[in-house]
């Protein structure tokens, strides 16, 4: 009976018989740094990307009393710069990258900290699970931070923190870090060893100028790389998904699936991302939906925001909380399933992946 011959099989086929010439030609090989394709080629070119990293969840009750008690062993200031932790995973040890692409944490903040200023080469974002009374201040902009607030920090842009509370905050950091380390393209400056203004505004300057819909200011006419907004508001975000579901009740086709409001943020001069290498987006599922059985090229991170659900991770399901965060990396299959109502934050590198023309997503109804 013939079989079809997949690749692994293929290449082990083609291999050359073992003498003592091909060792020679092997030694010879070794000493000049050179590998032979035809050893390589199940791991160079595989079938489907194999990603080194694991789809794995962290959840929020172990990472927030962790977070709080670096807060009363842990300083902030020069030298460690922020109280962070990193989301290391497994298959990608020793470096502390949830992804291949993608650097995830949870900054902790005291109460009356400042965290100094720095910039950096590498793009970032905040997202508040809870919480307020801290103000990031980019680029002299101070920008408040509250539960559900989404906030950027572009490459090279100043930032530092100041906590105006006699309570602690925390929330989740997101960056490219491996993606910027692999293609050594890193910088970094410190800047003031406090922040450059402590005013505490309701809202940003940026907000000010850029948060109004459908308007531009005339005097902002050049498209910028990453967006000049500096916060992304939960009042907004809640409302925009709420009127998506209030629309399909009304027959009007306005959902991404059936009982599943979803937006992604973009740049108000672009329309695209918000920034050039990380892609932020939120859902709300209906209790008792599901999302199709889902493969992507590329790596993606979700946090629950609100509600109770599961994740079903290459096969194998796992139960989801408020501020639980799971990563899934390139090609591991994932579906979403809501018991209440299910608010989730992603944020992912497909901006990379589709400007590079890598992009591939299959979906299927689970079986």
């Amino acid at each position: 009976m013939n079989e079809q011959l997949t690749h692994d099989t293929v290449a082990h086929s083609m291999q050359p018989d073992d003498t003592p010439e091909l060792r020679a030609l092997y030694d010879s090989f070794d000493k000049l740094s050179i590998m032979p394709l035809w050893t390589q080629l199940g791991d160079l070119m595989p079938v489907h990307p194999k990603s080194k990293a694991v789809p794995y969840l962290w959840r929020w009750s172990d990472l927030l009393p962790l977070a709080e008690k670096a807060g009363d062993l842990v300083p902030v200031g020069r030298g460690g710069e922020r109280r962070a932790l990193g989301l290391a995973n497994p298959g990608l040890a020793p470096n502390a990258y949830i992804s291949p692409t993608l650097w995830a944490a949870i900054q902790y903040l005291g109460p009356r900290e400042t965290a100094p200023e720095h910039r950096h080469s590498q793009n970032a974002f905040r997202f508040v699970i809870e919480g307020e009374g801290v103000w990031t201040v980019v680029n002299g902009d101070p920008v408040r931070m509250s539960r559900g607030d989404l906030l950027l920090t572009p490459g090279w842009h100043f930032h530092g923190h100041h906590n105006d509370t006699d309570h602690p905050m925390a929330w989740i950091d997101g960056l490219d870090i491996p993606f910027s380390q692999q293609m050594d393209v890193g910088f970094f400056e410190f800047g003031s060893d406090r922040v450059t203004d402590y005013a505490t505004p309701n809202y940003s300057r940026g907000e000010r100028l850029w948060c109004h819909p459908g308007l531009r200011p005339l005097s902002q006419l050049q498209d910028t790389v990453s967006s000049p907004i500096g916060a992304y508001r939960w009042e907004y975000t809640d409302r925009a998904l709420t009127e998506q579901l209030l629309l399909e009740d009304e027959g009007v086709p306005a959902t991404a699936g059936q009982g599943h409001a979803a937006i992604r943020y973009t740049n108000p001069t672009t329309g695209g991302d918000v920034m050039s290498t990380i892609r932020c987006e939120f859902h709300r599922l209906r209790a008792g939906v599901e999302t199709p059985l889902t493969h992507e090229v590329g790596s993606s991170v979700f946090q629950v925001f609100e509600g109770e659900g599961s994740v079903v991770l290459n096969g194998e399901t796992r139960k989801l909380s408020k501020g639980d965060m799971f990563v899934v990396p390139s090609w591991i299959s994932w579906q979403l399933l809501a018991e209440t109502q299910f608010d989730i934050f992603r944020f992912s590198d497909a901006p990379i992946m589709e400007r590079l023309n890598f992009m591939r997503r299959k979906t299927s109804d689970p079986a």
